[in-house]
């Protein structure tokens, strides 16, 4: 058996020097009229980087999605369409503002929203379409577009997964009225925990700046009015200078993640009875976890096989398993109304895992990954 001499993490941040230093340089400099100094660069960073004009910066993806869905002005009695095979986060935001997720089924390649599952979910009461750049792949942006333009509702985009990838020339993050990104620790861009939110929406931009301190006009440094009730969602200087680090060298952290999939794909690309991450004609993935998905005809789940893995010293994390199937939604009826068993997703779901693909990877790692998922197939069949 196959068994790594040092456990192997499934995922994992690149730390230099660098962030280090900023940190620190924060944690000495950043207040009084100087804290929102490493914030302003962060956001400003990501701005130019995405492509768009705003950025704001928050303590996680998912305040970045409650604030966009609170902006909008999306609550009670409206429903939001999203996918139903996706982290939890992506979907929690939509019952935050009182409004009802609507789950819909993903599409067998890229594993991101189906669009034509979006076209047959829209009803009256439809005001908003979510969709997840799943582990790096893109959406289908040019069709959600479409459907949202002709039945006026709005499209968001969840990019914590994607930083780094491309769909027709755009960077993740360009798409919709505004988007969500993630800086957890097992992120591309990693500062622990963060995230930020990008728009070209000069109105929604202010309206957001207002509704993540406390309900307070941008520019109220002094007199702490209180428009409305609202929340507290910013990012602390700290986390910020992390960010800087980070993306001060964002290309090679892209190419490195790149570069881990490709050892993947040389080693497994061949092998019968598993997929691995899709990267379609117009689009480029930047690999932020590298997935297979197993053949159901092997007649082993997920479960099953990151079992194997940790005999063998391998971390591995299980694909997403579908919401409707969790207990966080089993009094939600409305819901899970248009899943079915047939579901692509119910599937796929059940049969992938995530490999290593944090940057202590390295090619050595990467064959006794690959091997010892040859020899688990080899064993089961």
């Amino acid at each position: 058996m196959i068994i790594a001499p040092e456990r192997i993490p499934v995922a994992g941040p690149s730390i230099t020097e660098r962030e280090a230093e900023l940190a620190a340089e924060a944690a000495r400099t950043a207040w009084y009229a100087n804290h929102y100094a490493y914030n302003a660069r962060f956001e400003r960073m990501m701005a130019d980087y995405v492509g768009v004009k705003h950025a704001v910066s928050v303590p996680h993806a998912t305040a970045a999605l409650h604030l966009i869905l609170a902006a909008l002005g999306i609550g009670p009695g409206d429903e939001v369409i999203v996918p139903d095979v996706t982290w939890i986060a992506s979907v929690a935001p939509v019952t935050y503002v009182g409004a009802e997720p609507v789950l819909v089924d993903i599409l067998p390649d890229t594993w991101c929203i189906d669009p034509h599952a979006v076209e047959a979910a829209i009803g009256p009461k439809t005001k908003a379409i979510l969709g997840v750049d799943l582990y790096g792949s893109m959406c289908d942006w040019q069709a959600l577009q479409d459907i949202a333009d002709r039945h006026g509702v709005h499209l968001i985009e969840d990019s914590a997964e994607a930083l780094g990838s491309r769909y027709r020339g755009r960077r993740a993050g360009s798409f919709g009225r505004a988007a969500a990104f993630s800086f957890h620790g097992s992120k591309t861009v990693a500062t622990g925990e963060g995230g930020m939110l990008v728009t070209d929406d000069d109105d929604l931009h202010q309206r957001v700046l207002c509704l993540r301190d406390h309900g307070r006009a941008p520019g109220d440094h002094r007199r702490f009015i209180n428009q409305e009730i609202a929340f507290k969602y910013r990012m602390n200087g700290v986390t910020a200078a992390l960010g800087v680090a980070q993306m001060e060298r964002i290309d090679t952290l892209i190419a490195h993640k790149r570069a881990i999939f490709d050892w993947y794909r040389q080693r497994l690309g061949g092998l019968n009875g598993i997929t691995l991450n899709a990267e379609p004609e117009g689009s480029e993935n930047s690999f932020w976890m590298v997935t297979v998905v197993l053949d159901p005809a092997l007649g082993l789940d997920k479960f099953s096989l990151m079992a194997e893995f940790d005999k063998r010293n391998i971390d591995t994390r299980p694909f997403f398993s579908p919401l409707s199937s969790m207990q966080a939604f089993a009094d939600r009826p409305a819901a899970k109304r248009l899943v079915t068993p047939h579901d692509k997703g119910q599937a796929i779901a059940r049969h992938g895992i995530n490999l290593p693909s944090g940057y202590n990877m390295t090619e050595d790692k990467a064959d006794i990954v690959a091997g010892a998922l040859r020899e688990i197939l080899a064993d089961k069949t």
